[in-house]
This record gives C-alpha cells, structure tokens and sequence, in this order.
C-alpha cells in the first residue's frame, strides 16, 4: 500500500506569547490534516539562531502534541520574506502565524507583514486571541460575489471533512444596493446546497451592513465560530494598498483564527483534497 504523502504546517516564531501560542494551536490542526509542525526562527544578526531554545521547543511540542513529527529550521533574513520563501522550497501546505493583540496586520514582525499573506504559496491561518481552541466545530464562511470568493468555498468543505466541523455562510451587503443583495442571495443559496449536497451542516445568515469587517467579527462571535475564512484579494489600487481592505481589517480585529486563501490555484493546495 502506498504511503500518503504527509501535508508540512510551517509555524515561524520569534519566541513572543502569541508566536508560541500559534504552535499549541497547530497541534489538533497537524492530527487531523496527518501533517507534520515546522518551526520556522528567523535571525536578523550571527549569534541569534537559540538553537538550545529551538532544541527544546521541538521536545516539548513533540510530548504535548501527542507525537506530531516535529521539526526546526533556523534561517537568517527578514521574518515575512524567509517565511514565504520557506513554504515555497518545502511545499508548506498552510503557515500559522501568532499576531499580538496590538499589531496591526502591516506592522507584524516590524514589517510590511501583509506582504506575507498576498505572496504565500499556500493558506495563511492568523491567530490573534489567547483562548485555546481544542478542535474546529463551526467555520464562517463569508461570501461575496467576486470570482476568488468562490475558490475558498471547496476549502472550506475540505476542511469541515476534517474536522467534522459546520460551515455558516454569511453574506453582508450594502442597504442601498438591491441589485447585488439579490444576485448574492441567490449565489448564497446555491452554495449552501453545494455544501449540503456534501453532507456537511450548512447554514445561510444575511446581513445588510456597509461595515463588512465589523459584521464578520462580530456574527463570528455571536455563533461562537471556530474559523473565520477569507480570501486575499490579489490586486490593491493606491488607496487600498495604504488604507486596508476589509480582508485584512478582518484580520486586525478578529479573536477569532483567520483563514486567508491567495486566489491562485497552487499545487500545495493539493494536498487538502482527498489524497491527504
């Protein structure tokens, strides 16, 4: 019998709570996708690598995590950059990415962090609040009527095979446009017979709100979800590049873990399909 190829969730830290968090949070991720933890440091200056520290990171994580394969890499370089350029080389299939409670998503690591999320070869899971969560039961799928919006949908039932997980869609449209309210009802629907039509519990909420962001978070936490799922959108004008998107506004407020999804079908998505 051939052995399945195991999917590599790549976790870069710099030993803050919130990066470490991110590796407690990984462990159920890692059982469920048959996947195996790396653990990304960067250094900026010779002298900086704490292998010792590393060393035993890998122990302890291996021990709690009920031995998930484990593993460490130690690059010098910029800690967005390195990052993207690790999961292209080692054909990560997701990065989990610890956020402190006062970093706005540009100013993660010192950087231009956003830059991580629209150049990462594979799903980028952003983890901000501190409350451990043993497991995935309820994943928000948000819908809009763009044609990256749609490739996250069959994301979102891989993962919800996986964890035996509900997915709640939510459309959020502006009161003053009829039109698109409609067209995106409609498109909701379907999709919601889609995710039945995969055994998977779906529900369907409506909201009319000029304030997307805000909307999200706040159903998120109204119906206790587990996940909150986005896609990244690939093309910034001027304005948005330095006043956000409501992606990424999403991911600065939310407690809640984000998934954001790059629109690009790549091969290390692959690995979220049945041959996991």
């Amino acid at each position: 019998m051939q052995v399945k190829e195991r999917g590599i969730v790549l976790i870069p830290i710099d030993f803050t709570e919130q990066s470490l968090l991110a590796v407690k949070q990984s462990y159920n991720l890692a059982k469920y996708t048959h996947s195996k933890l790396v653990i990304l440091h960067v250094y900026s200056k010779t002298g900086q690598e704490r292998y010792d520290e590393l060393t035993k990171l890998v122990k302890q994580t291996e021990a709690e995590s009920g031995l998930v394969p484990v593993e460490f890499m130690n690059v010098k370089g910029d800690i967005y950059t390195e990052t993207d350029r690790v999961a292209e080389e080692i054909k990560a299939t997701l990065i989990v990415v610890g956020l402190e409670s006062h970093m706005k998503f540009k100013d993660i690591f010192g950087g231009s962090a956003s830059k991580l999320i629209r150049k990462a070869p594979c799903p980028v899971i952003t983890i901000r609040g501190k409350e451990h969560r043993d497991g995935c039961e309820n994943i928000l799928l948000p819908l809009d009527l763009s044609r990256e919006s749609r490739e996250k949908v069959d994301i979102s039932v891989q993962f919800a095979k996986y964890f035996g997980a509900s997915i709640r869609i939510l459309s959020v449209f502006s009161p003053n446009d009829l039109a698109y309210e409609n067209q995106l009802l409609a498109y909701a629907h379907q999709v919601k017979q889609f995710i039945k039509g995969k055994n998977i519990s779906c529900t369907n909420k409506s909201i009319a709100s000029d304030h997307i962001a805000e909307t999200v978070v706040e159903y998120a936490n109204k119906i206790e979800a587990d996940l909150v799922m986005i896609m990244n959108k690939p093309d910034l004008s001027i304005k948005e590049f330095f006043s956000g998107t409501d992606t990424q506004h999403i991911v600065d407020i939310s407690n809640i873990p984000v998934m954001t999804v790059n629109p690009m079908k790549r091969e290390s998505m692959n690995h979220f399909g049945t041959g996991f």
